[in-house]
């Protein structure tokens, strides 16, 4: 039987829809299917280690983008009703009440179950984003890498 391939384009640095990507990879991964997620622009942003960032060789505005963003799974803001934070803050209070996961454990997880993390090149550089601030298995490529492993995959997701 053919191995099945999942391929998600993460373009969204939200918590809750990075929660939704991460969860079907999981789940697709749990079930023996190869997963691939090529995180472009606010992608990146779930890719990012807090501990490895680094502004000494950035420009101005390099600088300011990385400081005025996210750095790490845990600081996404919610998509919706975020509300300065408050929102997330009720939300992973109900997800802790339920026992559920955090976003930090479901990427965990994935890393651990083989999910093949990719960065998107023309993303990192338009952010100045450098490859030493991502998270240790991360793969920068280029569109043409993502192309070729989206068309090889029986599922593409775009969140």
């Amino acid at each position: 039987m053919e191995k099945k391939h999942l391929n998600i384009l993460l373009f969204s640095g939200d918590y809750d829809k990075c929660l939704a990507a991460f969860i079907l990879a999981n789940g697709a991964a749990g079930m023996g299917v190869t997963v691939t997620i090529f995180c472009a622009f606010w992608g990146l942003l779930i890719l990012r280690d807090p501990n490895k960032m680094d502004n000494d060789t950035k420009d101005l505005f390099e600088k300011m983008f990385s400081s005025f963003t996210p750095a790490g799974a845990e600081q996404l803001p919610l998509s919706k009703m975020n509300l300065a934070g408050v929102g997330k803050t009720m939300l992973l209070n109900m997800m802790d009440d339920k026992q559920t996961p955090h976003l930090q454990d479901f990427l965990e997880g994935a890393q651990k179950k083989g999910v093949k993390f990719c960065a998107c090149k023309l993303s990192m550089e338009i952010m100045g984003f450098k490859a030493e601030e991502l998270l240790s298995g991360i793969e920068v490529v280029d569109v043409n890498n993502y192309l070729q492993d989206a068309l090889q995959a029986n599922a593409q997701f775009f969140i």
